[in-house]
């Protein structure tokens, strides 16, 4: 792997100049990641990997290829570049491609963190033993897993633009088994890795665990909510592949479509994309070179905006985001560093304020239903509590609901002040919420 900007700056230079293209684009990424997992209170799996990959997009006329590889020696370098050409011109021409990205200035973004680059496997184990541990002496059973990635990523394109930066994350997660089917979760992903609070995390699993044995019947409906940080960001990451996407209103697939500027949800609730922001993971710009610019997408509850890339913002004379992914894909420009802004309640205070109602620790297996009426369908999971009179009591067997993530936000009525990171498909920094109402459809039987 490249070691540094000098070195990785010659090599997409020298692949630039072997392209024949009218326009060339070179992406760069190096990466640098391991992995301990977990289970049954034991290490069961440590690996490491080190890898790279350069990706050529080629420009004829309006006739675009790619290609990547992960070979860099000069013939590999000159097979990639002839390959991305030899695929434009066999491609059909988009009427609609106007033109790579102009360089633009871009702000350094504090995305990368030396203790995570160096962070060990020993370093590791010690994270994850705190965890195991604290299973162990509760006669718990605990299983998740524990990895680090450093990376170093460049754009480099014909038309003068060239951007780099080193990024790194770590990402923890864990399950923890009681018997009589308790079940507790915990997750937690930063920049540093030393960042993260081991211990804090094993007891909001543990405790979560002890506490959800021996869950009771209860009868399905419509019930206020507390949806803990995980819950909150199942239903982030949804409504991001929803329709938050210039793609995807474009196209009229999208919950935005006719909405801009309408109070869509509460007036508490704001969510925006921001690379900057270290409360995520932060980049300063997108796979083409764009800077990030801050994106509102709901301001007080109003719908706003959506992120671009180059291609969309043509499309509709608008200001490219710098949300662009890696050509080629099928869902567009994409929010990467989406925050739904925190509130001032505790958790204990969210909770306080339903009479008779459900807490949620997350969500499980989501699925879209329906993208322009935002209704997603899953499972409750990891901890589902009865809350009476301001308290949680009884655990209960986990519930199906399907449910409008649009409605469920108009009914936010309190927001927590912890935000957490959480990512499945893509990061997302989330709160915890009362909702006033959610629709529970159906008990899993556990």
């Amino acid at each position: 792997m490249y070691s540094d900007e000098k070195s990785v700056r010659a090599l997409l230079q020298k692949v630039l100049s072997y392209s024949q293209a009218e326009q060339t684009e070179v992406v760069y990424l190096g990466t640098e990641s391991a992995l301990t997992r977990f289970a049954n209170n034991f290490i069961h799996q440590n690996v490491a990997e080190n890898n790279h990959e350069l990706r050529v997009r080629a420009i004829v006329g309006k006739r675009i290829g790619v290609a990547t590889t992960n070979r860099l020696d000069d013939q590999s370098l000159h097979r990639v570049a002839e390959q991305a050409l030899e695929i434009a011109r066999l491609s059909p021409e988009n009427p609609e491609f106007h033109s790579l990205p102009e360089p633009q200035p871009i702000v350094p973004a504090p995305g990368f963190n030396q203790r995570t680059a160096v962070y060990t496997a020993e370093e590791r184990a010690r994270s994850v033993g705190i965890i195991v541990q604290l299973a162990k002496k509760q006669g718990l059973e605990s299983a998740g897993a524990l990895s680090t990635e450093s990376s170093q990523v460049a754009v480099a394109n014909s038309l003068g633009v060239f951007a780099y930066e080193p990024r790194s994350e770590a990402e923890c997660h864990a399950v923890v088994m009681a018997d009589a089917q308790g079940s507790g979760y915990t997750q937690r992903l930063a920049t540093d890795a030393t960042s993260i609070d081991f211990e804090k995390i094993a007891r909001e699993a543990v405790e979560k665990a002890q506490r959800s044995r021996n869950p009771i019947d209860w009868p399905i409906g419509e019930y206020p909510v507390v949806l803990d940080t995980y819950a909150t960001a199942d239903m982030l990451q949804n409504l991001i592949f929803m329709g938050l996407s210039a793609t995807a209103v474009q196209e009229e697939r999208s919950f935005m479509n006719g909405q801009f500027g309408k109070q869509l949800v509460s007036p508490l609730v704001t969510i925006y994309d921001d690379g900057h922001d270290p409360v995520g993971l932060p980049q300063a710009f997108d796979y083409e070179g764009v800077p990030k610019q801050r994106v509102a997408m709901f301001d007080h509850g109003v719908a706003s905006a959506v992120v671009y890339d180059s291609f969309t913002a043509f499309r509709e004379g608008k200001p490219d985001t710098g949300h662009a992914l890696p050509a080629p894909n099928p869902w567009g420009p994409m929010p990467l560093h989406t925050v739904m802004a925190a509130g001032d309640a505790s958790l204990e205070e969210l909770i306080r304020g339903v009479d008779r109602g459900i807490y949620v620790t997350r969500f499980h297996y989501t699925n879209t239903v329906h993208p322009v009426k935002t209704l997603f369908t899953g499972m409750t999971r990891d901890g589902t509590f009865l809350i009476e009179h301001g308290e949680l009591t009884s655990p209960v067997k986990n519930f199906r609901f399907t449910q409008s993530i649009l409605d469920a936000l108009r009914e936010v009525q309190a927001i927590g002040r912890e935000l957490i990171q959480c990512q499945d498909y893509v990061p997302v920094v989330a709160p915890a919420l009362r909702i006033g109402s959610f629709h529970f459809t159906g008990v899993t039987g556990n």
